[in-house]
């Protein structure tokens, strides 16, 4: 297959290297054969194996001028060193997005899987470089703020990727402008580095971070165990103070009731001791009439028997009779008495008063003034 034109060798080569790097970009190093990069160039794959000398020789050279022309890109971003830290930051970010914006084919066969046959032509391997002049920016830097310098090598790395890989984001979905990208880039990076710690430690994830925690955790555990205890202690003695007012509210209707009872039985007891002594008061009255009548009885008895007086006329006579009568009242009123002792006390005095009975001096009178006078004159 030959061209429509005829070219110059150095046209030729340069239009392989363009139809290469479009193929390259598109597929990747291992979906292009040579056959595919002749067609597309409209030459015969002698025309390739002559320049090139193969697939591997189109995709080196194509690598190696991408490399180059970034390399260029970034140095001359990174070149001042008396330039201002943030600047550096916004020039190299600039610098990359710029060589994405122009070289857009270039930038994915870089970012593409390359051939393991030439490891130092690799994207990877430009990054490597690069890192290693951010990594002397950044020692001059840290010297510059008093900050430990084994940590440069890995900031470097940092920014290096942050930088590449989200221009590799932003060479799909350029939804926002470079400027506005770099800003942000820089916005990331700057605020970091302008903030950064001598001893830089994990606050949440770190062993330090992790003893505290479980720290922390043992100590609301054991707040948390005292707290449901103390609630506990609580509703017990809550329980407790709940049934001693209980047992207290029974007591107190049961000495309401025992009171009641008691005034009851308080109450009725004078009735019973009114009862009782009109019973006995009454008791005396009537054993006061019969010794009464008694005496009387005896009197009418001597005084109209004959045989009493036959019998008895020698020797005791009509004061014999007073004398037996006097006693049998006596008699009389002393069984009344004990009746009435058994449920009042009798008082004495108002026994005597109200029956004149013989004292302990022999005195005698009449026992009642309506009933017959006893005789106490033997001569009667």
């Amino acid at each position: 297959m030959t061209s429509s034109a005829r070219m110059t060798s150095y046209q030729r080569r340069e239009q392989l290297i363009a139809v290469g790097r479009s193929l390259f970009a598109a597929k990747g190093f291992e979906a292009v054969s040579v056959e595919e990069i002749a067609a597309v160039a409209k030459v015969s794959k002698p025309i390739v194996y002559e320049h090139f000398g193969g697939k591997e020789g189109l995709y080196a050279v194509v690598v190696d001028r991408e490399m180059r022309a970034l390399t260029d890109a970034l140095a001359s971003a990174l070149a001042d060193p008396e330039a201002h830290p943030r600047q550096i930051v916004e020039r190299t970010a600039l610098a990359l997005l710029t060589y994405i914006e122009e070289n857009a084919e270039g930038f994915h066969v870089l970012v593409r899987d390359s051939p393991t046959t030439d490891p130092a032509g690799s994207f990877s391997s430009l990054l490597g470089d690069v890192s290693m002049r951010v990594e002397e920016i950044l020692a001059d830097s840290f010297k510059k703020q008093h900050l430990p310098s084994r940590g440069v090598p890995y900031y470097a790395q940092m920014l290096v990727g942050l930088t590449v890989f989200t221009g590799q984001y932003w060479a799909d979905r350029r939804k926002v402008s470079k400027e506005q990208l770099a800003a942000h880039i820089v916005n990331l990076a700057w605020y970091g580095l302008s903030r950064l710690q001598p001893k830089p430690e994990l606050l949440f994830e770190g062993e330090r971070a992790k003893r505290a925690e479980q720290k922390r955790l043992a100590k609301e555990a054991k707040e948390r165990k005292a707290r449901e205890e103390h609630e506990e202690h609580e509703r017990a003695e809550e329980q407790k103070r709940l049934q001693r007012a209980s047992r207290q509210d029974h007591g107190q209707v049961d000495h309401a009731s025992d009171s009641g009872t008691s005034s009851s039985r308080l109450a009725s007891e004078p009735e019973s001791v009114s009862a009782s002594a009109s019973e006995s008061a009454s008791g005396t009255a009537d054993g006061t009439r019969a010794a009464s009548g008694t005496a009387s009885t005896s009197a009418l008895t001597t005084e109209g028997d004959p045989d009493t007086d036959v019998d008895h006329g020698c020797e005791d006579g009509p004061a014999s009779g007073a004398e037996d009568g006097s006693n049998a009242a006596k008699g009389a009123i002393d069984v009344d008495a004990n009746r009435t002792d058994s449920t009042v006390p009798a008082n004495p005095a108002d026994l005597k008063s109200s029956a004149n009975v013989p004292d302990s001096a022999g005195s005698t009178g009449s026992i009642d003034a309506d009933d017959t006078t006893v005789p106490t004159n033997s001569t009667d």
